[in-house]
């Protein structure tokens, strides 16, 4: 699993960036096209991850329940998003990946919810979902690039 521990560091590592190097305006900007924007992906991506390791697993979330409600699969973007909340974001990509890979190691994941995605993935262990959960995470990456071309082509209008 060490090999999709480090994927899932990167994806991170990449989301990250984008984050840092964005301005607050444009993380919040819905560009052309879209029906969300940089940051609700991004806090989408962390959201995500706790309920496809922790909660289906029976183990209680590793962040605060704020974002799973503020960010799950269906919900809204925020367009009132503090900086300090986005400077909370940016800690939680980091971290929820370390506490990840600790909880793997000390086996807290030993019982699993087997569980379909809306992807059409059968999720039936812990390693399915972190294999599956890099891919979302990816995923999710591509449309933050894709977001990021669109608001700057909006900006050479």
């Amino acid at each position: 699993m060490n090999y999709h521990f480090q994927a899932h560091r990167q994806v991170r590592k990449n989301l990250l960036d984008i984050l840092q190097n964005t301005s607050h305006e444009d993380l919040l900007l819905i560009p052309d096209g879209f029906n969300n924007n940089l940051y609700w992906n991004i806090a989408h991506t962390v959201a995500t991850q706790q309920l496809l390791h922790y909660y289906l697993s029976g183990n209680p979330f590793r962040i605060d329940k704020y974002w799973i409600e503020t960010y799950k699969k269906g919900t809204l973007p925020n367009l009132d998003v503090q900086k300090s909340e986005v400077e909370d974001l940016e800690f939680l990509l980091t971290e929820t990946s370390k506490i990840l890979m600790k909880d793997y190691d000390s086996d807290l994941f030993s019982d699993y919810t087997p569980y379909t995605t809306s992807f059409g993935m059968d999720l039936k262990s812990i390693q399915d979902a972190i294999i599956f959960n890099n891919m979302h995470e990816g995923l999710h990456y591509g449309y933050a690039l894709a977001q990021k071309r669109a608001i700057l082509g909006e900006k050479g209008r």
